[in-house]
């Protein structure tokens, strides 16, 4: 995806005083190591391009809220976004001001601080106050309530919804059970019939624990035990993708995911090999269905990209609720938009996983970081329109025009 990139900034000088390594850091440029930054922006300001897909899923024209618009980016996040220090934040809302930008995208959230006592909330302050809209995105510690973030009353912090759109595949069991997953998945079984089906747990290797093997950890399955089944794995979700690529090592030619819990969401992700992501109840069939079957069996079929799903739009369970722990009688969030499988642009210097060394220039990712740009995005097209306008009024006229729907609803209910 493109945009009128007119300005690239790092600020790391909290970074390295912090970090013992920080004297070292690595790739030390503004550019995206990690996809985020790239995935947001695009969301926010990328121009249309045709053929948009994520390994031929969702393919179609991409662009983001407020096509052709003059974007910067401000980098504050090191260590693939696991370090960002108020310093280095502070630095970058100073940078923003003076630069003169119209809006500010902010997908950073964390546990909440007083006010004025982190860099967002101070440097968003001052931002408002040279009048400039503040987005911020509201955090992904849902569903427990009291965990939105960026919660201050001057910025426009957004939860994340779904969209009617769903990357589906179907498990086909051997008892003629259907049951419909998600992946992003490019690939499908080497035949079209029922392969053996195992629980992980069953393939573990000797030299491992069965918590390991659970989730299908990276070096915890047997060579010999899995060779040419489809494999049971229960989700983990800081590491899904290479959970894929530790069932292809030992010869699994597919793989089901199953949550743990009922709240846990259903996410498609981009494995190296046909994976279906099934959601709590249906995954307890498929586990009670290997323990009462002498030979279990299963198919997983190919990726589909289906459109006008109901219901839809709901709120996503990972998006953090209200109200807010540092001041309830400021309703927080304020807005939801769309950040459950969004197709943006991505970096290509960023490789899928820690064992999965693919590039893509189009991801989906979800999150209220892709909630947030949505809204920035519009902040853009109505402030090009009323240059005058201050912050508070466009807030004011996004909420007040909205459509308002009942979508508490979450995909929790769903399964």
């Amino acid at each position: 995806m493109t945009y009128f990139l007119i300005g690239a900034r790092r600020f790391y000088k909290g970074y390295q005083a912090r970090r013992k390594n920080g004297k070292n850091v690595t790739f030390n440029t503004a550019r995206d190591d990690d996809g985020h930054g790239s995935h947001t922006l695009s969301i926010a300001g990328g121009n249309f391009v045709a053929g948009a897909s994520v390994f031929g899923n969702g393919n179609g024209t991409a662009h983001g809220g407020a096509p052709n618009s003059h974007v910067a980016t401000y980098k504050v996040c090191w260590e693939k976004n696991s370090y960002c220090y108020d310093e280095d934040i502070l630095a970058a809302f100073d940078a923003a001001i003076s630069d003169g930008v119209d809006v500010l995208s902010v997908s950073l959230s964390g546990e909440n601080a007083e006010f004025f006592e982190s860099g967002v909330s101070i440097g968003s302050f001052h931002a408002v106050a040279n009048g400039i809209t503040v987005v911020c995105a509201g955090g992904n510690d849902g569903p427990d309530p009291e965990t939105v973030a960026n919660v201050e009353p001057w910025t426009f912090t957004v939860a994340a919804r779904t969209i009617d759109r769903e990357y589906a595949n179907y498990v086909k069991l051997g008892d003629n059970k259907v049951l419909k997953g998600l992946s992003l998945s490019e690939f499908g079984l080497p035949s079209d019939k029922l392969y053996p089906l195992v629980n992980a747990e069953d393939a573990k290797a000797d030299d491992t624990n069965a918590t390991d093997a659970y989730y299908c950890k990276h070096g915890s399955l047997d060579l010999n035990k899995g060779k040419g089944k489809i494999s049971v794995c229960h989700i983990y979700e800081d590491d899904p993708i290479n959970q894929g690529v530790e069932v292809a090592r030992v010869g699994v030619v597919g793989m089901v995911l199953i949550n743990d819990y009922a709240w846990f969401e259903v996410l498609p992700e981009t494995h190296v090999l046909p994976v279906a992501h099934v959601n709590f109840t249906d995954g307890r069939y498929i586990l009670n269905y290997i323990n009462h079957t002498k030979s279990p069996l299963a198919y997983i079929s190919r990726v589909k990209t289906n459109l006008g799903i109901s219901p839809a739009p709901i709120i996503a369970s990972f998006s953090s609720r209200g109200p807010s722990n540092i001041d309830p009688a400021i309703l927080k969030p304020d807005i939801t938009a769309p950040g459950v499988d969004i197709v943006a642009a991505y970096s290509e210097a960023a490789s899928l996983g820690t064992h999965d060394k693919r590039r893509t220039p189009f991801m989906t990712v979800s999150g209220t970081s892709m909630a947030c740009p949505h809204v920035a995005g519009l902040v853009g097209l109505l402030k090009a329109i009323h240059p005058d306008w201050s912050p508070s009024a466009i807030k004011s006229a996004i909420m007040t025009t909205g459509i308002y729907e009942d979508i508490v609803l979450s995909r929790k209910s769903m399964n």
